[in-house]
């Protein structure tokens, strides 16, 4: 009777992890970043703040556009614009596009750059021209792998991992980078069609990474260097980093265009409607026109039926 009345244990809902972006789009992590703390935006708004925490946590490829940030945070899309266009004038995201060239083929891909550390327009303009400086290129402390692992739980809380579970599951998502995985496609092999419960997170992980080990492939050719450009964050026109000072053009940060000087002989702008006034004065009315074309003048003009 009173195994009768016992209820099953709660759990956690299952949650499915953020989408990923079709590829070449999506959230693209800057270099050099401070370990992740506790103020890392407390300069930030509170929901600007909120917003930035959440797309730093994200894995790179995350797709980060406003309709999908819509559907996971609790903002309506023109709050979400205006967080991310602040973000940019505070030095954390870029947008911007990214030349991936090999030996046989080049392709343009649509980029945008996080920061969770505030960059300065000097910083990305040395980072657009692939031009960081040396000091900031340091060995990581943790793998590709160990990071990736550690991670999860950010991701989805279910496969939360200790230090000693990363440190020995390592070895076998290495292997994945060894054979030419990516970080998004092994995340989706990780997390994707998870059960409703996960009752022990590093042998489930364990399992997919041997039952999913993709087999090797060809060890593509050397790259050539990065080609990146930056786009203004409110009309989308390209530009060199200089002229998008705060990721925006200066049109858009209220600067008026610098036009060229018109060729010579032509008519300014403000004498237009004068010039086009005098010619139609000038113009023979139609009826005489007419009469002109038919041999009539003066009176046999005016006697005309």
């Amino acid at each position: 009777m009173a195994a009768d009345q016992l209820s099953a244990a709660p759990h956690t809902p299952y949650e499915p992890p953020h989408p990923m972006a079709n590829p070449g789009y999506g959230k693209r992590s800057a270099p050099d970043q401070r370990p992740r703390g506790e103020r890392d935006f407390s300069h930030l708004p509170p929901r600007e703040a909120a917003v930035a925490t959440y797309i730093d946590r994200l894995p790179d490829g995350s797709d980060i556009s406003v309709k999908t940030l819509a559907k996971w945070l609790p903002y309506g899309q023109c709050a979400l614009r205006t967080a991310l266009n602040r973000l940019q004038a505070a030095g954390h995201l870029r947008r911007g596009s990214e030349c991936v060239a090999t030996d046989e083929v080049m392709l343009w891909v649509t980029r945008t750059f996080f920061s969770r550390t505030a960059r300065e327009d000097d910083w990305w303009t040395a980072f657009i021209r692939g031009d960081v400086p040396q000091e900031t290129r340091r060995q990581p402390t943790r793998t590709r792998a160990f990071v990736l692992l550690a991670a999860l739980g950010r991701t989805v809380p279910a496969l939360s991992l200790s230090a000693a579970e990363c440190a020995s599951l390592e070895p076998q998502v290495g292997a994945w980078f060894e054979r030419g995985a990516t970080e998004d496609e092994t995340l989706r092999a990780l997390t994707h069609g998870l059960p409703a419960t996960v009752h022990h997170a590093a042998s489930l992980i364990r399992r997919r990474l041997i039952d999913k080990l993709p087999p090797e492939r060809p060890v593509p050719g050397p790259r050539s260097a990065t080609i990146r450009a930056l786009e203004c964050g409110e009309c989308r026109a390209p530009g060199s980093p200089e002229a998008l000072r705060g990721g925006l053009c200066g049109p858009c940060r209220g600067e008026g265009a610098h036009l060229p000087p018109p060729p010579p002989g032509s008519v300014p702008t403000d004498g237009v409607r004068e010039r086009m006034a005098t010619v139609r004065a000038a113009l023979v009315p139609r009826p005489d026109r007419t009469d002109r074309a038919r041999g009539r003048t003066g009176q046999h003009a005016a006697g005309r039926p």
